[in-house]
């Protein structure tokens, strides 16, 4: 096969989307043909029990510039975005949901934003077209709490529609449901990010796959982006503080202990603060053990071979370059 290059990537996940794929293919024919760029776009087949593979497979048939990879099972929005990241050519890398909510009209608006000089264009859904109680607030919340967290704000993390310069999504690994921490994580190795007001639609088609137990997810995993982003490199830094301060206040209180044993002649065998002084200095020495463990895991990662979250079965694609219009 030759060597792919193209200016624009379109990089979709698919899961039980099979109603919307041939009208979300029409406005993103349209859309990129006004762009006058070479394109790509790039449908991941996430686990689809529906039809949905058959008709991506029908496209892309019809148009070589249709790159359809299939995913051996349901492994999630994050993993089908790396898959789409790690086998995209273009230049520019733009993501969005193949349920029709997101508006290929706006590709223009990012890549504009963008050309600004802005490694990263978030959208912004302002006027979302969702149930308030069950998708708004609780995205509202899960946004204002990232961005207290990460100090990266922005009012939608949520938003699939996005654009990337492509040494951003090669710099990054993803994981869990990280996905929408992308600019959070991005803007650890220096990036400039810009947010934009795009069109939000609602859904014609189908049901949402989200639910309201994905929001614990998203918490955990912000957890795990505040960790990576502050002390991935160094984590003996946080573990090692709660130990000292730990160990000393073990300390302290065995030595007030030693000093009422030694000197006052008070009996302290039967005194519950014996035993925490005991239990603190215990636990500083494990929390100081477990950060020099880290360390020597963060070395063995930073020289290891990233291993992929996601496994393909097959892949459908044309074998000619691909060009402009």
């Amino acid at each position: 096969m030759k060597k792919r290059k193209c200016d624009l990537s379109l990089v979709i996940p698919v899961f039980n989307e099979q109603e919307s794929l041939d009208q979300l293919y029409k406005e993103i024919t349209v859309s990129c043909e006004k762009l006058n760029k070479s394109y790509e776009v790039i449908f991941i087949d996430d686990g689809s029990t529906d039809d949905s593979l058959n008709v991506l497979i029908r496209l892309q048939k019809r148009d070589p510039r249709i790159c359809v990879i299939r995913l051996r099972k349901n492994f999630g929005q994050t993993a089908a975005l790396s898959a789409g990241f790690d086998h995209s050519c273009g230049d520019i890398i733009i993501t969005l949901d193949a349920d029709l909510q997101n508006d290929p009209e706006d590709f223009g608006m990012l890549i504009d934003k963008m050309e600004e000089g802005y490694d990263l264009v978030s959208g912004w859904r302002k006027k979302r077209k969702d149930k308030l109680f069950t998708r708004r607030l609780p995205s509202m919340m899960a946004n204002w709490i990232i961005s207290v967290i990460t100090r990266v704000k922005l009012h939608d993390y949520g938003c699939t529609l996005k654009a990337f310069r492509r040494e951003v999504v090669k710099n990054i690994n993803l994981y869990g449901e990280m996905h929408r921490f992308i600019p959070a994580i991005a803007s650890n190795i220096g990036i400039t990010i810009a947010e934009v007001e795009v069109n939000h639609r609602p859904r014609r088609h189908g049901k949402s796959k989200y639910s309201l137990m994905r929001f614990t997810k998203v918490v955990l995993d912000l957890l795990t982006v505040k960790f990576m982003l502050s002390y991935a490199t160094r984590p003996l830094q946080i573990f090692g503080i709660f130990g000292l301060i730990s160990g000393m206040a073990g300390g302290v209180i065995g030595a007030i202990l030693s000093y009422q044993r030694l000197v006052l002649k008070q009996g302290i065998a039967d005194r519950p603060l014996l035993l925490l002084a005991v239990l603190l200095m215990v636990v500083g020495f494990q929390f100081i053990t477990l950060g020099l463990l880290a360390e020597i895991l963060v070395r063995a990662y930073h020289e290891s071979i990233g291993k992929r979250i996601y496994y393909i079965r097959d892949i459908y694609e044309s074998d000619s370059e691909i060009g402009s219009d």
